[in-house]
């Protein structure tokens, strides 16, 4: 079984550290949020709708997108580390 990857930073760190990151989805900019998921694991997420092309038609797409740090679900509430 593969050891378990632990989480860097602490809550309060990402709290006080992470800013909004700009993704771009066929060359259209979005911008995900940091946030601390309903599984108390830490990230940024996206919500929202953009238009490709299909073809020659557009077409409306609903985007959704979680990065999520790898370990955070682990760690303390309280921000220790």
């Amino acid at each position: 079984m593969a050891a378990k990857t632990v989480c860097p930073v602490t809550r309060q760190q990402f709290k006080d550290n992470a800013k909004p990151i700009e993704v771009v989805i066929d060359g259209q900019k979005m911008i995900a949020d940091p946030r601390e998921f309903s599984t108390g694991s830490l990230g940024w997420n996206i919500n929202g709708k953009i238009t490709l092309m299909v073809g020659e038609v557009r077409v409306s797409v609903q985007v959704g997108m979680n990065l999520t740090l790898v370990g955070s679900k682990e760690l303390p509430k309280d921000g220790t580390t």
